[in-house]
């Protein structure tokens, strides 16, 4: 029998019962990857996080209930908010390996700030039927980048991201693509919520990632490079992100709602 320490992480909160809740793995070295997918699918949350020491960081998977991922912000805050706050307090940066390259995240207090690597939104010349009939509302302009597979749909304001009442099983007609909605917001710069019924994912309650694109998109158009964003769902998270050098920088803080062992064979 193995003993896998688990940590579940709510991310971009301050508190329990907020933002996006991670499973976070640290592990000596790599199972089969069939057993990796077991314990997320085990998990039931959006993502499992799995990492192992390499270098002068480590190396770091991600899992949802059905797939491995190239890339997910929440989970990486998660984890290095666990290495720090559990494993290793001295730590101010943490260094990972991953499927998009290298990610850092950097500690500044409460706040954990994660490099991301930017994706360049374009205008998509033929969007699919299923998109705007999954979500059921009309677009203001629908985009794509090259480098992830997300539609980011802009509508008219943020009360109708508030309200959406998505079609999941036509919206998971779309894989490999999941669903990015924004729009300018009241309180904060831009908010936003994400979709990915495709991958076991209904709605995301706040996902990293696609503020490698969102803030890309909102910077020019609010004429500034430090934007503040909320993921409007109904855990919901806060968000300050930036450009830097090409790169986007997204915060947010963490904490610990449960600390315990995974038992497997």
């Amino acid at each position: 029998m193995q003993q896998i320490p688990y940590f579940v992480v709510d991310a971009f909160a301050s508190r329990v019962f907020q933002g996006n809740p991670a499973g976070v793995c640290p592990l000596e070295r790599w199972l089969p990857d069939e057993e990796l997918q077991a314990i997320a699918a085990e998990n039931n949350l959006s993502e499992t996080a799995f990492f192992v020491p390499q270098d002068s960081g480590y190396h770091l998977r991600w899992f949802t209930p059905r797939t491995e991922v190239p890339l997910c912000g929440h989970a990486t805050l998660a984890t290095a908010f666990a290495i720090v706050r559990h494993l290793d307090p001295a730590l101010n940066e943490i260094r990972f390996q991953t499927l998009s390259g290298i990610l850092t995240v950097r500690r500044a207090g409460d706040w954990y700030e994660l490099d991301l690597p930017l994706y360049a939104p374009q205008p998509l010349q033929q969007p699919p039927a299923e998109l705007e009939a999954g979500l059921g509302v009309e677009a203001s302009e629908i985009l794509c980048t090259e480098q992830d597979s997300n539609y980011y749909v802009v509508v008219a304001g943020e009360e109708t991201v508030r309200a959406l009442q998505p079609r999941f099983e036509v919206l998971a007609r779309l894989h490999p693509f999941g669903v990015a909605v924004t729009a300018r917001g009241r309180s904060t710069d831009f908010v936003s919520r994400y979709f990915a019924p495709s991958y076991g994912i209904p709605e995301d309650p706040v996902t990293g990632s696609t503020h490698a694109a969102l803030v890309p998109y909102w910077a020019p158009r609010l004429k500034r490079t430090s934007l503040t964003a909320a993921q409007v769902s109904a855990r919901g998270g806060e968000l300050r992100c930036r450009l830097v050098n090409k790169r986007v920088r997204v915060a947010g803080q963490a904490t610990t709602y449960l600390e315990g062992t995974i038992i497997v064979p």
